[in-house]
């Protein structure tokens, strides 16, 4: 019990698969051939991953929380270090609720009008546990949001906080996440070496080094 190994997991047949990756014996992946997931990144148990003619891309470090699910027609993105907390869905597609057409996968396209819009989730991103992702949502690099959301269609702008049914704007994140951080943690045994060079030295300035070092005595 526990995750595949690595050679069940090149057996899926993802469109793309990296290093360090691990996948719960307990998700469940459909059209993987649509589906790319970037290194050392997480699915645990019972997550749903079901690619439509869009494609799902899932960056590196990306951690997908039990009971979740991306699912649709559309496109979706997980851009790098983004974190989705459990029983999260994100929907790429939606049928038509007017009452002038039928619904549900088992009907002839003919009778339904299904949309399929894009969802994009950016780097840094925090999806709070129990929360709808709607389809045409875009979540701009560091946006957080709240525990039990309802995201519409739109753009939530970088490093901002939002909750609610549907959310709405709370508050502005540190974007230290984004910058000191992430450089740090890159530039740590952790992840993979990205230094500045000077003169052909690899450097990294005071602050910087005290911070990846302290990421390396936290593990």
């Amino acid at each position: 019990m526990g995750f595949i190994t690595k050679e069940q997991i090149l057996q899926v047949g993802f469109k793309n698969v990296g290093k360090g990756v691990l996948i719960s014996e307990k998700a469940s992946v459909y059209k993987p051939d649509m589906i790319s997931v970037g290194d050392n990144t997480r699915i645990d148990d019972f997550v749903v991953l079901s690619a439509g003619d869009g494609g799902i891309r899932i960056g590196k470090n990306v951690h997908i929380a039990v009971y979740s699910s991306l699912i649709g027609k559309g496109k979706i993105t997980v851009q790098d270090f983004a974190n989705i907390s459990s029983r999260v869905s994100i929907y790429s597609n939606n049928d038509d609720y007017s009452g002038n057409f039928m619904t549900n996968p088992t009907v002839d396209k003919r009778f339904s009008n299904v949309e399929a819009r894009d969802v994009y989730i950016g780097k840094h991103v925090i999806i709070g546990s129990g929360s709808i992702v709607l389809p045409g949502v875009t979540l701009e690099n560091g946006v957080v949001i709240g525990a039990l959301s309802l995201v519409k269609a739109g753009i939530y702008e970088k490093f901002g906080i939002y909750g609610g049914i549907p959310v709405r704007f709370l508050e502005l994140n540190s974007e230290n996440v984004q910058t000191e951080l992430s450089f740090a943690y890159m530039s740590s045994s952790l992840g993979k070496p990205r230094l500045l060079r000077r003169g052909g030295c690899h450097f990294l300035s005071s602050p910087l080094r005290r911070l990846a070092a302290n990421a390396e005595q936290k593990i």
